[in-house]
């Protein structure tokens, strides 16, 4: 480390702020899904993004099967699940765009124009 060492008592209010912040789950959550990357391993994917995944395989599924065989009952079936897997990825959508829009407020300088 360079320059001087803390005393002993910048080194005990340092110790009381790291546990205070180790303390704080909210605060550990987000720091944990800052991480980059891709997949539900990796901390990008939330348990929505990952149902909707689900949804829109299960609607790809239906959509062949129905178109193969024709029946009625699976043509409804596959329509119901399109509605359901619309909506999520609207729902998604939506809610990047305003985690996008926060970021970008974020980002901007106060009071600045252009």
């Amino acid at each position: 480390m360079d320059g001087p060492e803390l005393s002993e008592r910048e080194r005990m209010i340092l110790a009381g702020i790291e546990g205070d912040l180790r303390s704080d789950e909210r605060l550990d959550r987000r720091l944990r899904t800052l991480r980059r990357g891709f997949g539900p391993w990796s901390g990008a994917w939330s348990r929505s993004g990952t149902w909707t995944a689900v949804l829109v395989l299960g609607c790809a599924c239906l959509f062949v099967r129905a178109v193969a065989t024709g029946a009625p009952a699976l043509l409804w079936l596959f329509s119901g699940v399109w509605v359901a897997t619309a909506v999520r990825l609207l729902w998604l959508g939506c809610a990047w765009g305003r985690r996008r829009a926060k970021a970008w407020a974020g980002t901007r300088a106060p009071g600045g124009g252009s």
